[in-house]
């Protein structure tokens, strides 16, 4: 990693990555190709291989490095690396590991940390906080102001703010914050009783998507229950490094829900959908909550898993539709989850299925990577939007709310005017 200075060199204060998971990477290289780093910089520094290396040589006594800091945190921990190893290495809990690592030893700028603490530890994790924040947005929206700012080119004198506010979501009034504590009963014969996560900023920004969600589980037998208490499910906190937060979330999550008697825990947010599987490893210390985790964790299904397992109820007007699918990546590598989303947009009449070129490769979204690394992200998204083009698809459907808005951003930027959709919006419009 090179020579640093004393003053750019800092003792790890974590243990970082288990060694017996380190120890499972041969550095075969089967993995660089799937790496959407690698493949745009060509840097073995910045491959899973080339990070692996350098996490194992800090576990081991090496100093932490700006260089060591510059790599890990380029990672958009999109996990593709794990499709593709051979040899199961666990890169994901590897990278959160290393992250929680370098938060604990690693001294941040004030306005970083301020800002860090604003957005992960006191709006996100906070009904009230988010509410008030969409409310302030919603109105800076509808009054022509974000308009106005983006057609002047005003926003562009302020740093990164013309970046940020292109890719920030839609507030839409009302928001889903006023269903939570519901019940809405099964249409026709009820088959299931299942609980729905609504997320923590997709009540917000993706309100309509949640209602979406309920009624497509109604029209499928299922008693819908958005158990009150529930909030952030914390994989924000711990791609970011903050991994107690996180788990502090995870109890919270665990007590609204566990002991409900559901058939099943519903999420239709893929990135969250993978970290709340993997409670039960998050909480493995944790003697009061460990079993009780692992149970929530066993609960968990991501809405198209779950409606692809059960009979779909066919009663659906055809969509006039060309559709392609673009993989979110917690639900293909984290999750394995590739052909339930297909399958289910392939049950809708009349719609034309179109598979684009490397589909399970990341948009560059990755949580809040497009925020922080924004030149990378674009970098990222314009070659996965060549790939969606060259569908002549009228639709990008996708699993997860972040990709959603990273391909909007996409389509604005490079694409052909595409909508874009989660799959389970296209099955209400079909049920519509």
């Amino acid at each position: 990693m090179g020579a640093s200075s004393s003053l750019d060199v800092i003792n790890t204060a974590a243990s970082g990555p288990a060694q017996a998971d380190l120890d499972k990477c041969v550095h075969c290289g089967l993995c660089l190709n799937a790496c959407p780093t690698y493949r745009e910089l060509g840097l073995e520094m910045d491959s899973p291989r080339g990070r692996i290396y350098q996490m194992n040589q800090v576990v081991n006594g090496a100093p932490v490095t700006p260089s060591y800091r510059k790599h890990i945190d380029l990672c958009l921990a999109c996990r593709g690396c794990e499709t593709a190893c051979p040899s199961g290495v666990p890169y994901g809990r590897m990278i959160e590991a290393a992250r929680e690592q370098l938060e604990a030893c690693t001294p941040r700028p004030l306005l970083q940390r301020l800002a860090k603490k604003c957005l992960l530890e006191k709006l996100i994790p906070s009904p009230t906080a988010l509410q008030i924040a969409g409310a302030a947005f919603y109105a800076y929206q509808v009054s022509g102001l974000q308009r106005l700012l983006r057609s002047t080119g005003v926003l562009r004198a302020f740093g990164r703010a013309a970046e940020l506010d292109a890719l920030s979501p839609e507030a839409q009034i009302p928001f889903f914050f006023g269903k939570i504590g519901a019940s809405f009963p099964a249409l026709g014969e009820k088959r299931f009783r299942v609980a729905f996560l609504a997320g923590c900023i997709a009540n917000v920004a993706f309100a309509r998507l949640n209602e979406a969600t309920v009624r497509v589980l109604q029209q499928n037998g299922c008693e819908v229950v958005i158990p009150p208490g529930q909030g952030c499910c914390g994989a924000l906190h711990l791609h970011s490094g903050m991994a107690e937060q996180a788990r502090a979330l995870a109890r919270k999550n665990i007590d609204a829900i566990c002991d409900g008697g559901f058939d099943a825990i519903l999420t239709n947010a893929a990135g969250c959908g993978s970290t709340l599987k993997e409670y039960g490893h998050l909480l493995s210390s944790d003697a009061d909550y460990k079993n009780k985790a692992g149970k929530f964790a066993a609960s968990i299904r991501d809405v198209t898993e779950f409606l692809a397992q059960i009979d779909l109820n066919p009663a659906m007007k055809p969509l006039d539709l060309a559709v392609t699918y673009q993989d979110s990546c917690h639900l293909a590598h984290g999750q394995k989850i590739k052909d339930a989303p297909r399958r289910l947009l392939k049950s809708i009449p009349g719609l034309s299925y179109r598979e684009m070129p490397m589909a399970d490769l990341c948009c560059g979204s990755a949580g809040i990577y497009n925020l922080v690394h924004t030149d990378m992200a674009m970098r990222i998204l314009k070659n996965k939007m060549e790939s969606v083009n060259s569908t002549r698809a009228d639709v990008i459907a996708t699993a997860n709310p972040g990709c959603m808005l990273q391909l909007a951003a996409g389509v604005r930027l490079f694409g052909q005017s595409q909508r874009v959709v989660h799959v389970v919006q296209l099955l209400d419009e079909a049920y519509a």
